[in-house]
């Protein structure tokens, strides 16, 4: 109701996806600004390779590439705690006529999770994108990392579009470790009501026991030892798992997580290529997926 009046104001869209990038900040205590130097290029890279544990020889990024991109005027911004750079988020345009932009990478520091410093960096890039006439940010996650899923879906309300198997090939990392990199791409429609109201700190409900409870039919659970179970998809609202931890597995048992990553791949894949629309993620572990066939 506040927005609705501010608009009645005279405030536009714009002006309200930054006061609420602005809010998002001061919460987490951090400073959020572009980047523009040398140095401060460097430190992101150094930022990524601690947050990836890719050490000197891999690096996400290099700085003469993210110097290259916020000269042709793409989005490369840091969080800062004082003087300490604790995240960073950069991105860059896609076609002129699809009025996107891409983010390739956002990062936190392990220290500061839980302060909401990565909301307040994807806030403060909607309002950059929205000031330039974007209308749609698209970036990429690991569907089987459940915080990741949850805060891209529910938290920001960004929607599935498309399963990309083995999207990136080997990435030799220690996050990623010998998995295949499968990636969920979403779309972030910056003036969606569902994204205003995320932004406003109001997430996508997302109520896996209640769908359950309306006959949803569950695609992939876990069974007792943690591995993928598949179910049927008869329903035409279906649950997808996923595990609680699958970093951890991949470190302590790889079979298991591939495992996740074949189950995921074929049930999940197979719902987004038929066209099903993922409603929200549960933090329980839940995809809540509606297929969109007649039935």
């Amino acid at each position: 109701m506040t927005d609705l009046i501010r608009d009645r104001r005279g405030f536009r869209p714009v002006d309200l996806a930054y006061g609420a990038a602005e809010a998002a900040a001061r919460s987490a205590g951090v400073d959020i600004r572009p980047l523009d130097s040398v140095a401060e290029f460097e430190a992101v890279r150094r930022l990524y390779e601690r947050i990836w544990r890719t050490g000197d020889s891999n690096p996400p990024v290099t700085a003469d590439l993210l110097r290259a991109m916020e000269k042709a005027g793409s989005y490369v911004s840091g969080a800062f705690d004082g003087d300490e750079l604790v995240g960073a988020c950069f991105g860059f345009f896609s076609p002129p006529a699809r009025e996107a932009l891409h983010s390739h990478i956002a990062g936190v520091l392990a220290r500061v999770q839980g302060r909401n410093v990565g909301f307040a960096l994807k806030l403060h890039q909607r309002a950059w994108a929205m000031s330039r006439g974007v209308g749609e940010v698209c970036w990429t996650f690991d569907p089987l990392i459940r915080r990741n899923a949850y805060f891209n879906i529910t938290k920001l309300a960004a929607d599935p579009d498309e399963y990309l198997p083995n999207f990136y090939g080997p990435i030799d990392d220690d996050i990623n470790r010998d998995d295949d990199t499968d990636r969920v791409l979403v779309r972030w429609r910056l003036e969606s009501p569902a994204a205003v109201a995320a932004c406003a700190g109001v997430p996508r409900p997302a109520d896996a026991a209640s769908a359950r409870a309306a006959e949803a039919a569950v695609a992939l659970d876990m069974s007792p030892r943690g591995g993928p179970v598949a179910g049927r998809a008869g329903t035409r609202t279906v649950l997808v798992r996923v595990p609680g931890d699958v970093e951890t597995m991949r470190e302590h048992d790889p079979g298991l997580a591939a495992q996740w990553r074949t189950a995921l791949r074929d049930v999940l894949g197979d719902l987004l290529a038929e066209g099903a629309r993922v409603r929200g993620f549960d933090r329980a572990g839940w995809y809540i997926v509606d297929r969109q066939e007649s039935l």
